[in-house]
């Protein structure tokens, strides 16, 4: 018999990527859960868009009755939360709204599940952001939560409180530490795709014999644990569908700096180059020219850095049986070939 179930966060990369996951790997009734805001873009799931098995509603995090509403009216199996205000940099601009929506939205969510349909099991996405400056690596779910910016420590308070719900109310609910995880379908804001978007601009301004202006980044050395936003998916249905509840850590348990990142997304357009210079004074060049295709500009470093994020997915490995399959080359491969494609 079919589940029903409820998604937020639709229009971005992970509540997309876990509704196509879902309607190619069950009969599951996917609701997918929109807030309403001038013209939104739906170029995340323009693929299915009209799939007999998805539906589009509208709803709202920061709402209670919004939330309320929803779930006593689709009365959904699993509720499965990537709503949030995800961008690191952003949440120092705006460290309430933050809060309302990554830690306020899931006490809405759990709220309404033990109000309306309280065998309804939970998802909650968190962020290695959670954990912040590092004792030890890689990183598990024992490490200590220091997160560095508002936006870590609106998810590590999303953590208790699944926490919280769980063990006080019975409430099948989740949450997972996922590391930094990427995709074609990843926001514009964030720096990854930053990158792949400028290579493509770039890619094609070299191939018209245009001028371009070169990649502007801030701290190139910190190390980042990436995964595609694709392989995290499998891991999340799994994670919601054991026998009882626990957290996890998702994680490739691969670190590479954002220097690497550059070098590999040039490298998937074709354009080779070499990084010369240190600190404020790097710059990545074009092989055997003198052309400088990205530099570092300091309006872009964040009032505090974590240098290093580098997670232990090995519980998840052993105790679920998962498994990324997409490289680190691979998933940057297709955010350059999907960006070049739209550029034109």
């Amino acid at each position: 018999m079919s589940k029903k179930v409820l998604i937020t966060g639709i229009l971005g990369q992970d509540g997309s990527n876990m509704t196509e996951y879902l309607l190619n790997n069950t009969d599951n009734l996917i609701y997918g859960m929109q807030r309403r805001s001038g013209t939104p873009n739906l170029d995340n799931i323009k693929s299915f868009i009209a799939h007999e098995r998805f539906s589009l509603v509208d709803g709202d995090l920061t709402d209670c009755a919004s939330i309320n509403d929803l779930v006593m009216r689709i009365q959904p199996d699993y509720l499965i939360n990537f709503g949030a205000n995800s961008y690191v940099g952003v949440s120092w601009d705006t460290p309430l709204s933050v809060f309302d929506i990554n830690a306020c939205g899931v006490i809405r969510c759990l709220e309404a599940i033990k109000k309306h349909k309280p065998d309804c099991r939970f998802y909650s996405a968190g962020s290695s952001e959670e954990l912040g400056d590092v004792d030890y690596s890689p990183q598990d779910l024992k490490h200590p939560i220091k997160p560095r910016s508002p936006y870590g420590a609106s998810k590590a308070a999303a953590r208790h409180l699944v926490k919280v719900y769980r063990e006080s109310y019975d409430i099948y609910a989740v949450h997972s530490i996922l590391f930094n995880h990427e995709g074609p379908r990843r926001g514009c804001e964030f720096v990854t795709r930053k990158i792949t978007k400028k290579v493509a601009e770039i890619s094609q301004k070299i191939k018209n014999g245009e001028n371009f202006e070169p990649l502007k980044l801030g701290n190139i050395d910190s190390r980042r644990d990436w995964s595609d936003s694709r392989d995290f998916m499998k891991g999340v249905w799994l994670m919601l569908n054991q026998d009882q509840p626990k957290d996890y850590v998702l994680a490739s348990g691969e670190t590479h700096s954002v220097k690497d990142f550059v070098t590999k997304a040039f490298n998937a357009a074709s354009i080779p180059g070499l990084w010369s210079g240190e600190g404020l004074d790097a710059k990545f060049r074009l092989f055997q020219e003198n052309t400088v295709m990205a530099e570092i500009d300091e309006r872009w470093f964040r009032p505090a850095e974590v240098d290093l994020l580098h997670g232990d997915p090995t519980t998840a490995e052993q105790e679920l049986g998962w498994k990324r399959d997409i490289s680190f080359e691979q998933m940057i491969e297709d955010m350059v070939k999907n960006d070049i494609k739209q550029y034109k």
